[in-house]
């Protein structure tokens, strides 16, 4: 009869923790489902008579969250983050729509206040999640574009942006870098054409 020695193992930890939750997230942009009327292909860009005028229209759908207003409705999901978009045209679409959804007559937005309106992603941080957040990146052909300005806040933050890293001519990659795990979002161009 042959006996085999068992030995004990033991481990030895270096202080080093991997959690589930270190690794990157990479997620998709996508828009609602849905006509989006008035139509636009555009993407974002500053305003000019063209968009001023769709945007009055998309304005004017009312409803509880038209598609053309709320295009960035559960953009970018994840369980991290909620992403908000503020752009030119919804600024005069939104001010058309709270008055429109009010029953009230549809006002004349300022032209001059949407031309000096650039692009803000607003982040807030999903109630549960714990990633506060401490920079947002858009990538684009492998370069990186800092925001023109930051305001980090609550585990989210505010990031304001210029026009051309939205441009609908390729891919952008939006990375958020939390304390724990970085989120990743690939937008199409598909999708910054819809994007207003």
């Amino acid at each position: 009869m042959t006996y085999v020695r068992v030995l004990p193992v033991v481990i030895v930890s270096c202080g080093l923790t991997i959690l589930a939750s270190d690794t990157p997230l990479q997620v998709r942009a996508t828009v609602p489902p849905g006509p989006m009327e008035p139509a636009w292909t555009k993407g974002i860009q500053p305003i000019s008579r063209d968009s001023y005028w769709n945007a009055v229209e998309c304005g004017k759908k009312g409803g509880a969250r038209p598609l053309c207003v709320f295009p960035d409705t559960d953009f970018c999901k994840n369980p991290d983050y909620t992403f908000a978009l503020f752009t030119p045209y919804k600024q005069v679409a939104y001010e058309v729509w709270q008055e429109v959804r009010a029953k009230r007559e549809p006002p004349t937005p300022s032209y001059g206040d949407a031309q000096k309106t650039r692009i803000t992603i607003g982040v807030t941080q999903n109630p549960g999640a714990k990633n506060p957040l401490t920079a947002l990146t858009i990538r684009r052909g492998g370069k990186a574009i800092p925001p023109a300005t930051q305001l980090l806040d609550g585990g989210g933050g505010r990031f304001i942006y210029d026009f051309a890293p939205f441009a609908p001519t390729a891919p952008i990659t939006i990375e958020l870098t939390g304390k724990s795990r970085t989120v990743t979002c690939t937008v199409s161009p598909d999708v910054l054409k819809i994007l207003r």
